[in-house]
């Protein structure tokens, strides 16, 4: 398997994979690099270049998974603000923008449908933000104090597991609420305009899943283990 490498061009790493694009504001960095390599972006821009890679690594290639050794290597300092900066991402952006969408459908179709979409999605950006709140508010203060040398104050595993299960189970819903029972005559092209968002988001919201999941957990798991 051929990974994406420091020398490499940014702008040919982002080629492979348009969905990198959304990583770079996540990470302080803007557009305009021309043929730099990814070294010389990140170097600009303070970003570990061996952290970029991590995440473009994973997003892109479906049998990635980094050894603990591999994570060990790694500068974690951008991990959380990244998190942080994806869960901004959802909620102040993505999250809004399907919503108007979705209401704009909604108020056209039958009082009984729309109320019904309205509210699923309602319960879904509720839940969305409830996890996120969880994570900001125990997980990633658990993580800074194990960095610190401080005794956690749980496992961060198997709660932020069972939510993505949960928050993934959900878009799909709404994405087959949205394709199988819309009628086809109401805003043709907004409806297909939404569900390929709901898609985005999906896929996007499950990779932020596996970066928590693959590198999140298992470098906290090492953390307090080294804390001990």
């Amino acid at each position: 398997m051929t990974r994406f490498s420091p020398r490499m061009k940014l702008a040919d790493v982002i080629a492979t994979n348009h969905t990198l694009i959304l990583l770079l504001p996540r990470l302080n960095i803007p557009l305009g690099f021309g043929d730099k390599s990814v070294q010389e972006v990140c170097q600009a821009n303070q970003v570990p270049v061996d952290f970029l890679l991590l995440l473009c690594n994973l997003y892109t290639f479906d049998d990635y998974r980094p050894s603990v050794e591999e994570l060990r290597a790694v500068d974690m300092s951008p991990l959380v603000p990244y998190l942080m900066a994806s869960h901004d991402y959802y909620l102040r952006e993505r999250l809004p923008h399907i919503e108007m969408h979705l209401h704009h459908i909604a108020d056209r179709v039958s009082p009984r449908y729309g109320n019904i979409l309205k509210q699923f999605y309602a319960d879904f950006r509720n839940e969305i933000a409830d996890h996120f709140h969880r994570e900001e508010t125990f997980d990633f203060p658990n993580l800074q104090r194990v960095t610190e040398g401080i005794k956690s104050k749980g496992s961060v595993g198997k709660n932020i597991e069972r939510s993505h299960v949960a928050l993934v189970d959900k878009l799909n819903d709404l994405t087959q609420i949205v394709y199988k029972y819309l009628p086809g005559n109401v805003l043709p092209e907004e409806s297909i305009e939404v569900v390929f968002d709901i898609l985005q988001l999906s896929a996007d919201i499950q990779k932020h899943a596996l970066i928590e999941e693959k590198i999140l957990i298992p470098w906290f798991s090492w953390m307090e283990r080294s804390a001990r």
